[in-house]
């Protein structure tokens, strides 16, 4: 990845300085220095590809997972609305596209936590300065999905969303910033999506959803 210049997290090292993206990035680096100092050293990068955000050479495929999992959100919300609801309601069918979306974003992190915990570390605004934080993330968004699938304390799980989707948001829009050349955890170590515009969209897109179902319960 790429790490900003000004980065005050440094280790000097045989006439070498090494930048850090996190404290337990440098931690790392510098119980075995060797396991990352004497790997081959990585290809130049193809002319015109650019740092961090959709210069880095991105294609449409690389979003091929994140593309699949929300056509089968969608498809799993829209079919049990279609089933269980004597007519359609927008608002049944938000829970349930919410509902699904979190939890198999959950279940993707679950599959490798110290993996996910690396990468949502070099992001996120408050799992950089708390590591605890990046652990209990995919239990935040299992609940968060349980709770749209339950019905269970709308106004609590609405205000939830958007607390945590946008505070999410603030992370991926300071590192698309920075460009930053990173890929985005949102999916865990199993598929890798890059971190882009198309992250920060998600974030906002879930706490949009939560924030209209909000107001129309407020208002109701």
């Amino acid at each position: 990845m790429t790490v900003a210049e000004d980065s005050p997290l440094r280790v000097s090292r045989e006439d070498s300085t090494y930048l850090f993206c996190s404290e337990d990035c440098r931690r790392k680096f510098t119980e075995d220095p060797s396991r990352y100092i004497e790997k081959p050293a990585t290809p130049p990068a193809k002319a015109g590809h650019k740092r961090g955000g959709e210069g880095r050479g991105i294609s449409w495929r690389d979003y091929i997972p994140l593309l699949v999992i929300i056509a089968l959100t969608l498809s799993a919300a829209t079919a049990k609305q279609a089933h269980y609801s004597p007519g359609w309601d927008w608002m049944s069918w938000m829970h349930d596209f919410m509902g699904f979306f979190l939890v198999v974003f959950s279940m993707f992190k679950f599959f490798d936590m110290e993996g996910f915990a690396d990468g949502f570390q070099m992001y996120d605004l408050l799992a950089r300065q708390a590591r605890s934080y990046a652990y209990l993330y995919p239990f935040l968004e299992f609940g968060l999905g349980l709770g749209y699938l339950a019905h269970f304390q709308p106004v609590v799980i609405y205000s939830a969303t958007v607390i945590i989707m946008t505070f999410g948001s603030l992370g991926v829009f300071n590192a698309l910033r920075k460009g930053l050349d990173l890929k985005c955890a949102c999916m865990g170590t199993v598929l890798r999506v890059p971190l882009s515009t198309v992250a920060l969209v998600e974030d906002l897109g879930m706490a949009t959803m939560a924030a209209v179902m909000l107001v129309l319960v407020l208002a109701s």
